[in-house]
Formats: C-alpha cells, structure tokens, sequence
C-alpha cells in the first residue's frame, strides 16, 4: 500500500514540524513573558513617555502599550518565518543528502531522482503546502487581520489537497512531486523485468 506509506511518512515528517512548532511556541512565549516581566525597563520607558507627554497619562499608557503589543507581534512573526525556514531546510538538506526524509526512510521509501536541484523544488512545494501558507493565515490572525487570515487558510487547505490528493492517483506523484520531476519509490523492490526468470539453453 505505497499511498499508505506515504501517508505516515508524511505524518512522521509532520510530527517533527509540530515538534518544532512546540518549541518555538514556548521560546516565544517566554519572549513575551519577558518584555512584562522585566520591569526596571518598563518602568524607565513609561517614566520617559510620560514625561514627554505634555500631560497626556492616557496617550503614554496607550503608547506603551502599543509597543508591547507590536514587540509581541514581531516574535511571534519571527517564529513562523523560522519555523518555515527551518521545515525547508530539513526537506531539503535530508533529500539532498540522503535521497529520503526521516518519514520516508522510517517506512522504507526514497526520491529519485536525487539532485539539489530537484530537492530544492520538492523541498520548496512541500514546505509551502504544509506550513508556509498556514503559518500566514496565523501571522494575519495574529495581526487583526481575520478576514483575510480566514481566505489565506482556504487557501492553504486548497494548496494541501493538491499536493496529496493526486498520491492516490494512478501516478503516484504529489504536486511536489510534478514540480521536482520527483517520485517516490521502494528502493528494496526490484522491478517486474528483473523479476523474471533467466532461461538457459
């Protein structure tokens, strides 16, 4: 069942991502948990906003909070453009390298041809479908931006399915796979032709 196989390498792959995910989610998180915690800072800062504020409390209050808010924007932005990053440079560097990701060689399965060409494009294909457009939709969110997040992430399942839905196809090959000129294959199987039997004279 190669689509079956595929669908857990994938799924292996991804854990990896979401692993990833994690930790950068909790490195943000203590970011953010830093700009509030670090009083002596917040303090100077308000003490300065206030001072040039001709009066204004409320306006310095709201500026300062303003730049908290927009700080906290930035790492969270930050974090999805390294997780992006850092899912392309795995796709990549283990195609590259090993013919195969951490999913496929666990289930037995390789890309070929095998080239950096080829596995920048599949690794750059796979990267945008599984987490790049998501990972927009989440930046958006985050952004105020609920319309348009909603149509980005529309967008991305759309992009998703495209990639996986023709691995159940006669051909085998996701998008990525047409992008690269890739397949996936069984490196252990021989094929048909080897598999018959040599006749002697």
């Amino acid at each position: 069942m190669p689509a079956f196989r595929r669908a857990v390498a994938w799924c292996i792959d991804f854990a990896l991502v979401v692993a990833l995910a994690s930790a950068l989610a909790v490195l943000t998180f203590s970011r953010m948990s830093a700009l509030v915690t670090d009083v002596p800072e917040l303090a100077a800062r308000g003490g300065f906003d206030l001072l040039t504020s001709r009066g204004d409390v409320v306006g310095a209050s709201e500026g300062l909070g303003l730049s908290l808010w927009d700080e906290s924007v930035l790492y969270v932005e930050q974090a999805f453009g390294l997780l992006v990053v850092a899912t392309f440079l795995y796709q990549w560097a283990c195609l590259t390298l090993l013919g195969r990701t951490v999913g496929k060689g666990l289930t037995g399965l390789r890309i070929t041809p095998r080239g950096a060409g080829a596995a920048a494009r599949r690794a750059a294909v796979t990267t945008t479908a599984d987490v790049a457009v998501y990972a927009v939709s989440c930046v958006l969110l985050v952004e105020g931006r609920f319309a348009l997040s909603v149509l980005v992430w529309a967008v991305a399942v759309a992009l998703f399915l495209c990639n996986a839905l023709p691995v159940l196809g006669p051909g085998r090959r996701s998008l990525a796979d047409r992008v690269a000129g890739t397949s996936v294959t069984e490196p252990g199987l021989s094929r048909p032709d080897a598999m018959r039997p040599v006749r002697t004279s």
